[in-house]
């Protein structure tokens, strides 16, 4: 990077987070979550200004832009504290998985971690370019879930339930809901369901037939998973801090974005 000039101050994505008091994100929803999860470990607020097309999260509009922010930064906005997922990945340890009574169940797998990341829309496990259908088993506080045999699940938080989780047939959740939601993707069952369970939750996902399937982060980066590999995911020790117009309201967000009301022919 070149030398800082004048009054402004050039550093890289990552070291936003130690550098400032809040950042202001210019793009669309994809740019959001890209600076998001860097600034997730600092605790430092974000603004994000729509330069993109649907903009759930960037709800400063461009036309009114110097407007809003000149407000906002003299103190006037409201405030969302985010959940975010914090994901790893283990592999090589022997599984060790017993049922026992009303369905509990032990699992302990003790393998090395592959990879280790956070999100603030969703985690994904979904089938790769080969179509073939994933088997796994899900586990919550290392209880036994379920088995299931599909394309892929979404692991969602409240701020991700209106993006691939709205579509994929899950809840809308308020952000300030402290759950989580698990939406499984085009089920060969139809007693599959989406499931919501609170965000203290830790959730354990076996893999039993991976193909060539992947564990996406915010759709934005993935890691390929093997067969008994285990993705252990919960809720991030930091929230991230989303600054709104003090104009912003919720439900209205929703009606414009997903069109609610509209005549439909």
């Amino acid at each position: 990077f070149p030398e800082d000039t004048g009054g402004c101050h050039i550093t890289a994505k990552s070291g936003l987070g130690g550098r400032c008091d809040v950042v202001i994100v210019l793009g669309g929803d994809g740019t959001f979550l890209s600076v998001a999860r860097k600034l997730a470990p600092h605790g430092t607020p974000v603004i994000g200004v729509n330069q993109g097309h649907l903009g759930f999260l960037t709800q400063v509009s461009r036309e009114n832009m110097v407007e809003e922010l000149s407000k906002m930064l003299a103190g006037d906005y409201l405030a969302d504290d985010c959940i975010l997922l914090e994901t790893t990945v283990q592999r090589g340890g022997e599984a060790i998985y017993h049922g026992v009574a009303l369905n509990d169940v032990v699992l302990s797998r003790g393998g090395e971690a592959i990879y280790h990341g956070i999100a603030l829309n969703d985690v994904v496990i979904s089938r790769g370019g080969a179509g073939q259908i994933i088997e796994f088993e899900v586990f919550i506080n290392n209880q036994f879930v379920c088995t299931q045999r599909s394309d892929g699940l979404i692991v969602s938080t409240p701020t991700g339930s209106t993006a691939y989780s709205l579509a994929a047939g899950g809840p809308i959740l308020q952000t300030a809901i402290r759950a989580l939601t698990l939406v499984p993707i085009c089920p060969q069952s139809m007693t599959n369901r989406p499931i919501v369970i609170g965000d203290a939750n830790e959730i354990r996902i076996l893999i039993t037939k991976a193909g060539d399937a992947r564990v996406h982060y915010d759709g934005q980066s993935f890691v390929d998973i093997q067969n008994m590999d285990e993705i252990i995911i919960h809720r991030y020790h930091n929230e991230l801090r989303v600054l709104h117009p003090s104009s912003y309201q919720y439900y209205k967000t929703l009606r414009q974005k997903l069109h609610w009301g509209e005549q439909l022919i």
